[in-house]
């Protein structure tokens, strides 16, 4: 199995003397090979023993101890200043975790990129391919592609003996006589994806995956979480409804260690880059694309915003498009709540669907906080990424009787909001608990979600002063 390492090739040649020893003791274990000095010229050493040639369009390239290898300019520093002190301060953050995490953003890109060819195929072309869960949300076959993928790429990357993934579907759907349309759509649709892999810096399988295969990588998200270990938490694609229905959704992956929520990942693929066309409906803007030239504002770029716990930043990277190449960090930049702090100016946001959650008393609560601006109702996790990067400044939902929330519904997009300055807990102002199992039990009433504290305690007073009278 092979996985690019392009962190060392995103070093500064005035700061690589001064980062050897750091980087010799993180990175003791591998041997790299890079390219110095032009097409052509090649050496192979330890990291330790690593140069630079001063040269116009010198390149250097460096794999890990998987075996392939990447290459790319290395960028002139009087031209790339703001591009050199953003890398280098990702590289300052702290290191553990940083494989993991590596490994988890370019398995949701990937799992991105195939919901983008599923939704522009599948679901637009033909509806067949639509099933309903026992929740009666829909289902497509990117749900289980999805899962396929992720679990394949962290078992491959990290070893499969090492990976405990919760997830949302089971392959028991899968595996039924009626669903074999449906499972060959899986596939298919896997092996195009894996097809792709070496343009993530993922090395593809040798040979075409087959039905048992497919099958048996689903399998393997069969964990139940719980208070003790290391396990993965998986949502393929958060909000299907608005998947289904050309909007927003998200793929969604985290990673819990004895309880707590340590990284998570975000990806977002029709999330706009400008904030005001996330008012308007997906196929609107799609139509709008095709009238203006692209840029790198345009709504169809997508984004994955990703943290570490303890790291006091979150990162936003655009969603890769075309034939480009993943370079990691990939054009990262830091993102940050919003600095609003008046309930009158500030933006919260609510599901769009009723049926798990209360409109009405958010409402209420709303206009007894302060906040007058609509709501924005946004589908999925998206909601997260909006506070994180700083597009609203609540998020609070209080669900129906009856109604359990899912740690894949909320892990990621609370570690992102939180190491990016927001605060989320539930409506009694304790942390949400993670330790539980599949479900976010003990929830105290519903979740609050905030850019700062200030927002956080009006609405965690308003929710004590009216909850007497709501109906939930």
């Amino acid at each position: 199995m092979s996985l690019y390492c392009s962190s060392l090739g995103t070093i500064i040649p005035r700061i690589l003397g001064q980062a050897r020893k750091r980087y010799h003791d993180v990175f003791s274990a591998f041997t790299l090979t890079y390219v110095v000095g032009g097409v052509g010229s090649t050496s192979t050493s330890t990291l330790t023993s690593l140069h630079y040639k001063a040269q116009p369009h010198n390149y250097i390239g460096c794999v890990s101890k998987f075996d392939r290898t990447c290459s790319f300019p290395v960028m002139e520093e009087k031209n790339q200043s703001n591009n050199l002190r953003l890398l280098y301060e990702q590289e300052e953050q702290p290191k553990e975790y940083s494989k993991e995490l590596d490994v988890a953003v370019r398995a949701v890109q990937m799992a991105c990129s195939l919901c983008q060819t599923v939704q522009d195929t599948l679901i637009s072309r033909t509806n067949h391919q639509v099933h309903s869960k026992d929740d009666n949300s829909p289902v497509t076959v990117a749900d289980w592609s999805v899962q396929a993928i992720v679990s394949w790429i962290l078992s491959e990357c990290l070893g499969s003996e090492n990976i405990s993934i919760v997830a949302e579907e089971d392959v028991q759907t899968l595996s039924k006589a009626n669903a074999s349309e449906l499972l060959e759509a899986v596939v298919e649709t896997v092996n195009e994806c894996l097809s792709k892999a070496s343009q993530f810096g993922v090395q593809k399988p040798k040979s075409a995956l087959g039905t048992s295969e497919v099958l048996e990588i689903i399998s393997r998200c069969n964990s139940r979480g719980g208070a003790n270990g290391r396990f993965w938490v998986l949502d393929p694609v958060d909000g299907t409804l608005g998947f289904v229905r050309g909007d927003q959704y998200a793929v969604a992956l985290a990673l819990i260690e004895d309880g707590e929520v340590v990284l998570g990942v975000l990806g977002c693929p029709n999330y706009p880059m400008r904030k005001e066309w996330l008012s308007y409906q997906h196929r609107y803007h799609r139509i709008i694309s095709k009238l203006t030239p692209p840029n790198s504002e345009t709504w169809n770029k997508g984004c994955v915003l990703y943290a570490k716990k303890g790291s006091g930043k979150a990162w936003m990277q655009p969603l890769l498009h075309g034939n480009n190449k993943f370079l990691w960090p990939n054009n990262a930049k830091q993102v940050c709540v919003s600095s609003i702090d008046n309930p009158a100016l500030a933006t919260f946001c609510e599901p769009v669907e009723k049926a798990n959650s209360s409109h009405s008393f958010t409402a209420g609560l709303a206009h007894s906080v302060g906040l007058r601006k609509q709501p924005l109702r946004v589908y999925s996790m998206v909601k997260y990424a909006a506070i994180a990067r700083g597009d609203a400044e609540v998020f609070m939902k209080f669900a129906r009787s009856g109604y359990k929330e899912k740690i894949w519904d909320h892990a990621a997009g609370v570690i992102i909001i939180q190491e990016a300055g927001g605060m989320v807990t539930d409506a009694g102002g304790r942390p949400l608990d993670f330790s539980k199992g599949i479900y976010l039990e003990g929830l105290d009433r519903g979740i609050v979600a905030c850019s700062g504290t200030t927002l956080h305690e009006k609405i965690i007073e308003a929710v004590d002063a009216s909850w007497g009278s709501s109906s939930l």
